[in-house]
C-alpha cells in the first residue's frame, strides 16, 4: 500500500506499513533525522511536528492518520517567519544543551506564536507541557519564546 504525505511543502509517496508511527516514517524512509525519537510513549515530546498547524507528537500515531494532512517537521520550520524568530531566539538564548529536546520545542514555539503571537507565561508553559528537557533549559527556552514573540 502507497500513502501520499505533504511533508514541508513536499508530495512523499511511501511505501511503509500503515500502522507504521509517523516518527520512524520521517527519520527512516525520509531520512528526515531533525524529529526525534524520545520515550517512544508521547511524554517528552522530543517527537513533537506540526500537523496543519497543531503540535501532534508522532512517536505513537500511525503513519495513515496523516494522510492528506500538512505535516511541518523541525527541518520546515525555518520556512515561515516565524520559525525563523524561534530558532534565533533560541540561539540567542542558548536555549538548548544536549539539544535532544530542541527540535520538539521550536516545533512547539512556532506552533505556539502561530496561534497567540504575544502569549503570556501561562500560555507558553501550557504549550510546553507535553515537553521534557532533561538537561534543565526550561527557563532558557521559556526567555526564547518571549524573545520571539516580542521581535
Amino acid at each position: 500500500m502507497t500513502l501520499s504525505l505533504t511533508i514541508n511543502g513536499t508530495r512523499y509517496d511511501i511505501a511503509s506499513d500503515p500502522d507504521t508511527p509517523l516518527v520512524f516514517v520521517l527519520r527512516d524512509e525520509l531520512k528526515l533525522k531533525g524529529t526525534k525519537l524520545g520515550c517512544g510513549l508521547e511524554q517528552c515530546g522530543a517527537c513533537a511536528v506540526m500537523v496543519d498547524g497543531k503540535v501532534v507528537l508522532s512517536c505513537v500515531s500511525p503513519v495513515e492518520v496523516f494522510e492528506s494532512q500538512e505535516i511541518t517537521t523541525i527541518e520546515g520550520i525555518a520556512d515561515t517567519e516565524i520559525g525563523q524568530r524561534v530558532q534565533q531566539a533560541f540561539v540567542a538564548e542558548t536555549a538548548a544543551q544536549c539539544g535532544y529536546c530542541t527540535s520538539g520545542l521550536v516545533v512547539a514555539a512556532a506552533a505556539l506564536l502561530s496561534d497567540d503571537p504575544a502569549p503570556d507565561s501561562d500560555a507558553t508553559k501550557e504549550a510546553l507541557t507535553p515537553h521534557l528537557c532533561r538537561c534543565g533549559s526550561h527557563p532558557r527556552v521559556l526567555r526564547a519564546i518571549e524573545r520571539a514573540a516580542t521581535t
